[in-house]
């Protein structure tokens, strides 16, 4: 069984250490199996046993004040998006702060050099207000995290422009004391380091705040109020959350449905689009479903609400886009398992670089290496601080699931976006995925003794109470012989084979059959045979093509007999060999089981539902039956296997960007430790490091915008 989970909102999280740091807290307590930290998206993912109350309790006791995320003030979040304006606008003061009063006070000293003795003053006071107005957004991160007895990325800014500080200070009062040092001091190069790492932090606020966009605009598609119509036929305005199911209300032209409900009078088209992709308007009239967030575009509609504000589709395709965003890929727990030893490393080469210079002016009776070393090891905390790595897989997979969340592909988890990208083989039910579900009969065959009429009459007296598309197609055509199906008793449905039931005191099966789509047996007795012919839906010869051509292997699985498959298969370009027919719910599970390769299996029944959760990503359609749509790990519109080469085009694109983003934001880092360590940047190397360090950031940032961008581009919208 597996472990509950919930989310907790820590907005004061800053990088991929503070993720570790929490995860480390939490994982202490015996109740907590798993933690999912999503840095940009200010939550924190707990799986276990462990109440909300006490992760939360934990996660503020580790420095990052938290609480249930459904607490954060309502559905709307705007707390929530307030917050992170206020977080973006503090940044941009302190780079402003930073780069401009460094600005001025570096160019004076590279015009008429730091000889002069007003300058000095200057230079001081100007690097003193900088480490006092800007600093603290360091400083007060690293001492909470010392107090934790742990590191993050601001303990490396912190130490390495503290010691810039205070070393420049210490020649200061020397000079002062007419102890000639010679050697340069720092305060401007503290400045700008403040500077400029505040500046890329503004960067990283700004860009999570907009990877968060996705959500806010599935929220917007939801309108904050409603009209309810009173049963005196006067209509009020209410809020979302005073919605109940039964309620009717209305809908005026240009307005979007504010629940899931069904039209109770009136027509008119509906814009679906930001809902199920269909870009085309659907009429919907009296009896029709409708869907929240749906735009009514010419009439007036009145509507019997089916589901709350808090349970419309709306509403449940944010909170899957909200735990996708939540949720890790494989390749993101890697990374939190370097950079959780990353900062610890990076002291350790910093304090080694001081200690190797040291000895090296001992032996040299020497003040210059030492100098050199202590400029050294400040190059090596600023270079190393790969701020970006805490930004590079979430906001990735920000944007991935916001542009499938956007065409109503909803992805469950990062793991399932993540293996989408590397699948080889999709693997098709064929009824309702790539055929309209909506069978008709085209033959009735009664054996002798018997006639057609009274085959199809016992056959829709076993069918009725079912919900199968082939049932439905035998009771629509009792429908149209004019034939009103009888009461039975002891009704079975059996998952892939058929119905049984008893009538008029003799058993009736109406089962799968090699030769029809079913035959049908009364008192034990053949009495004939009914074939029902389904239609493949418009883009599923489409939909094999692209994957084809993506390089993906194509199966259909289906428990319909061989030539009913095959004739489909014709019919949307699938190979023959590659149909898998007359296939029970066990035998279809255990053929997907059996592959040796990455797959997706696609299907929207009850009997996919094994066969869904043993494919390395299960997909189900958005129509389909409860049990297959908790059993996957995407949802997909119905009527739209086009989504499933959408799905794997976002997933590969989203993989490859966080493979850039990760190089972009770690590698470089590593490879000039070295460099920095052996004083080969001189000394200018602290702003160098500086602005490498913004460079990574900005180049994370401008990568996951370019994915953003291309996605828009490539897929429309």
């Amino acid at each position: 069984m597996t472990a509950p989970s919930f989310r907790l909102s820590a907005p004061d999280m800053s990088c991929a250490s503070c993720a570790g740091s929490i995860t480390t807290a939490l994982m202490r307590h015996d109740g907590v199996e798993d933690v999912s930290v999503n840095v940009p998206g200010a939550t924190v993912t707990v799986t276990g046993t462990i109440d909300q109350a006490t992760a939360a309790s934990i996660v503020t006791d580790a420095g990052f004040p938290a609480m249930p995320a459904d607490q954060v003030a309502p559905a709307r979040q705007g707390d929530r998006e307030a917050a992170a304006i206020a977080k973006e606008r503090r940044w941009a003061r302190r780079a402003a702060i930073g780069l401009g009063i460094w600005v001025p006070t570096a160019v004076l000293n590279w015009t008429l050099g730091e000889d002069l003795l007003w300058l000095q003053w200057v230079q001081l006071a100007a690097g003193t207000i900088v480490t006092v107005l800007v600093g603290p957004g360091f400083f007060t991160s690293a001492w909470a995290a010392a107090k934790r007895r742990t590191t993050n990325m601001d303990t490396l800014i912190s130490i390495g422009a503290g010691t810039a500080y205070v070393y420049s200070v210490v020649l200061f009062v020397l000079e002062r004391m007419q102890i000639e040092t010679g050697q340069p001091m720092y305060f401007t190069e503290a400045s700008v380091l403040f500077g400029l790492i505040s500046l890329g932090h503004w960067f990283e606020a700004r860009s999570s705040r907009r990877a968060g966009s996705a959500i806010r605009e599935l929220l917007e598609l939801q309108p904050d109020t409603a009209e309810r119509r009173l049963d005196d036929g006067a209509t009020e305005v209410v809020e979302l959350d005073q919605i109940s199911p039964g309620d009717h209300l209305v809908v005026r032209p240009g307005g979007r449905l504010p629940v899931d409900g069904t039209v109770l009078e009136g027509a008119s088209e509906i814009d679906e689009s930001l809902i199920t992709g269909e870009s085309e308007p659907v009429a919907r009239g009296v009896g029709d479903p409708v869907v929240s967030g749906s735009l009514n575009t010419v009439g007036r509609l009145i509507i019997e609400a089916t589901a709350s504000g808090a349970d419309s589709t709306v509403a449940r395709i944010t909170e899957l886009v909200s735990n996708t965003m939540g949720s890790k890929a494989s390749i993101q727990r890697l990374t939190d398992k370097v950079s959780s030893i990353f900062v610890p490393i990076v002291l350790a080469v910093a304090v080694c670089t001081v200690i190797g210079w040291s000895i090296l002016a001992g032996v040299t009776d020497d003040w210059a290496p030492f100098r050199t070393g202590i400029i050294s090891a400040v190059t090596v905390l600023i270079i190393s601080c790969p701020c970006a790595l805490g930004l590079a897989t979430p906001m990735a997979i920000m944007v991935g699931t916001g542009e499938s969340g956007r065409r109503g592909i909803l992805i469950k988890s990062a793991e399932a976006l993540e293996h989408a990208a590397s699948v080889e083989r999709v693997i098709f039910d064929k009824t309702g995925t790539l055929t309209k579900g909506e069978p008709s009969v085209t033959t009735v065959i009664a054996e002798e003794g018997s006639s057609e009429d009274d085959v199809v009459r016992i056959a829709a007296a076993a069918e009725a109470p079912s919900e199968h598309p082939v049932a439905r197609a035998v009771l629509a055509e009792a429908h149209q012989r004019g034939i009103t199906p009888e009461a039975v008793d002891d009704f079975l449905a059996v998952p892939g084979q058929g119905v049984q039931a008893t009538l008029q005191g003799k058993p009736v099966e109406v089962m799968r059959d090699p030769r029809a789509a079913c035959v049908v047996r009364h008192g034990g007795v053949e009495i004939g045979r009914i074939d029902v012919r389904d239609t493949p839906l418009p883009d599923a010869a489409q939909t094999v093509q692209r994957l084809t051509e993506m390089g993906l292997q194509v199966t259909m699985l289906s428990g319909d007999r061989q030539d009913a498959a095959e004739a489909i298969a014709d019919d949307i370009g699938l190979p023959r060999d590659a149909v898998i027919a007359g296939q029970t719910p066990e035998s279809k599970a255990n053929w997907v089981t059996e592959r040796s390769e990455t797959t997706i299996m696609v299907g929207d029944g009850l009997n996919d539902a094994a066969a869904l959760a043993g494919a390395t990503v299960g997909m189900a359609v958005g129509s389909g039956t409860n049990v297959a749509i908790d059993a996957a790990d995407v949802v997909i519109p119905a009527h739209r296997p086009s989504a499933v080469p959408l799905l794997v085009k976002i997933s590969r694109s989203t993989l490859r960007a966080i493979k850039q983003n990760l190089f972009l934001a770690f590698v470089y880092n590593t490879a000039m430790i070295p460099v920095a360590a052996f004083g080969l940047l001189g000394p200018w190397g602290p702003v160098i490091a500086a602005g490498a360090m913004a460079v990574s950031d900005v180049s994370v940032i401008g990568n996951t915008v370019r994915l953003s961008a291309s996605l828009k581009r490539r897929l429309g919208g």
